[in-house]
């Protein structure tokens, strides 16, 4: 059950958000267009991602005050964000997208190649998570399950060391077969 890799893309613009998607297309991550901040905000309710393409620049709710709620919500603050802004004038707006913890700053127009490797990366370390915190839970499964056979095998032991006849014999080899198939009582 592998999960495709997801990347929110924000713009108020859906011409930007189409050329988004065309520089995107054929990498392993699935798009997700919004037009707003508060769109956004929604979408991460519902939908886990491996990065988020921000406009910073946008009516009502900009990008700066929607990565500001993205990063107080224990769910989304740890998703990386990239701010995408046409405003090259202000070296205190890419300084204002690091504060609210952005992860880049690229100013229109930007190379449509340095944006794909970028999200690459993400989109790679996103896997790489998941994929670590699937064997996380199959470690934590096996160590379960030697904890129950370390349990019947010591319970086992001390029965047949008691030597209380037969029966200790038979409550011990139950013991054990039932350890073995998984059958705990």
């Amino acid at each position: 059950m592998t999960q495709t890799a997801k990347a929110l893309l924000v713009d108020d613009r859906r011409e930007n958000l189409m050329a988004l998607e065309a520089i995107l297309q054929g990498l392993p991550v699935q798009s997700v267009a919004v037009e707003s901040g508060e769109a956004a905000l929604k979408q991460l309710l519902v939908d886990d991602f491996a990065v988020i393409l921000l406009d910073a620049q946008m009516p009502d709710m900009d990008g700066f005050e929607t990565a500001s709620h993205i990063k107080r919500r224990e769910r989304t603050r740890h998703v990386p964000i990239i701010f995408l802004t046409a405003a090259d004038k202000d070296a205190q707006l890419a300084l204002r997208g690091y504060a609210v913890g952005a992860v880049d700053y690229l100013t229109k127009p930007f190379d449509p190649w340095v944006l794909r490797a970028k999200v690459s990366v993400f989109v790679e370390l996103w896997v790489k998570t998941r994929q670590l915190a699937a064997q996380s839970d199959v470690v934590r499964e096996r160590d379960a399950q030697w904890r129950v056979l370390t349990e019947a095998v010591d319970e086992a032991t001390a029965l047949l060391r008691g030597d209380d006849g037969p029966e200790s014999r038979e409550r011990a080899v139950d013991l054990l077969e039932q350890a073995r198939w998984g059958n705990t009582a």
